[in-house]
């Protein structure tokens, strides 16, 4: 049902070839722009929920919304406007917030909820990524050179798919073990994962999603958030790997003390909780 929903919400990307116009014309859509949009959007939201019932409708709608920004994000990466390389941007973001419901459904079914899909991580995720959209268009407007780098936006893209492929990586190779909530009961299937990406580092998930967050301000250039999210997405994993190793020693004892001695934990400078000998 997610998956429907997404590629409908999507198929926004198809409405230049529907008005016979070029991606260009709804980068910065006139009136005819503006209508297709309003209509396509009241258009899917009918058919979700003529096709779905209440429960999957609450999940078809947030797939359709993240599928939508992807389909916006398509057309203006099409186009040749200042704002190119803010399509990529949103097409990242959404296929991030996306991926982590698909996954988890694919991976952890019992774990799957609506908090899945991470769109109401914290009140502090949504003040930075609030942050960085003012940066992107107040600097657009003073410095309009400033966010035509493009070879610099292309590093910040590759960060950013190595940053979400590695996290996806690490999910698909802990399976029923990876949760989005760090629990503090061992379940009866919960085991110790050490191979795959997990053979590389201890928290392949967190230094996917480090890289990844610090990679989608250095595709936006974005000099202020790059900093900033830098320093608060190192601070967040360090508190968060302390909080978890202290779970995990507790729960495998001396064999994660024999796994975190000899892998390291994949961040720069945190070495994770401090164990007395």
């Amino acid at each position: 049902a997610s998956l429907a929903a997404f590629l409908l919400g999507a198929s926004v990307a198809a409405l230049p070839v529907a008005l016979g116009s070029p991606p260009s014309l709804l980068a910065a859509p006139g009136l005819r722009g503006r209508l297709a949009l309003a209509l396509h959007v009241a258009g899917v939201n009918a058919a979700l929920l003529l096709l779905y019932p209440r429960p999957l409708y609450k999940i078809a709608v947030r797939a359709c919304f993240l599928g939508f920004a992807f389909g916006c994000g398509l057309l203006l990466s099409a186009g040749r406007s200042a704002w190119r390389h803010f399509g990529w941007y949103m097409c990242s973001l959404s296929l991030f917030h996306y991926s982590e419901y698909l996954v988890t459904a694919i991976n952890n079914p019992r774990s799957l909820s609506l908090d899945s899909f991470l769109l109401n991580h914290s009140f502090e995720y949504n003040l930075a990524a609030l942050s960085s959209w003012v940066e992107f268009t107040l600097e657009k407007l003073l410095f309009p050179e400033l966010k035509q780098i493009t070879w610099l936006s292309t590093v910040g893209l590759l960060m950013v798919i190595f940053g979400d492929c590695l996290r996806k990586a690490a999910m698909l190779t802990a399976g029923s073990n990876f949760n989005h909530i760090v629990q503090n009961e061992k379940s009866d299937t919960h085991t110790l994962v050490t191979s795959g990406v997990y053979g590389w580092f201890r928290h392949p998930s967190y230094v996917g999603w480090f890289y990844w967050s610090i990679g989608t301000q250095v595709l936006l250039c974005n000099p202020i958030c790059v900093v900033g999210y830098a320093l608060a997405s190192w601070r967040f994993f360090r508190e968060r790997i302390e909080e978890e190793e202290i779970t995990l020693i507790h729960f495998f004892g001396e064999e994660y003390l024999e796994y975190k001695r000899k892998v390291p934990s994949g961040l720069p400078f945190i070495k994770g909780v401090k164990v007395e000998l």
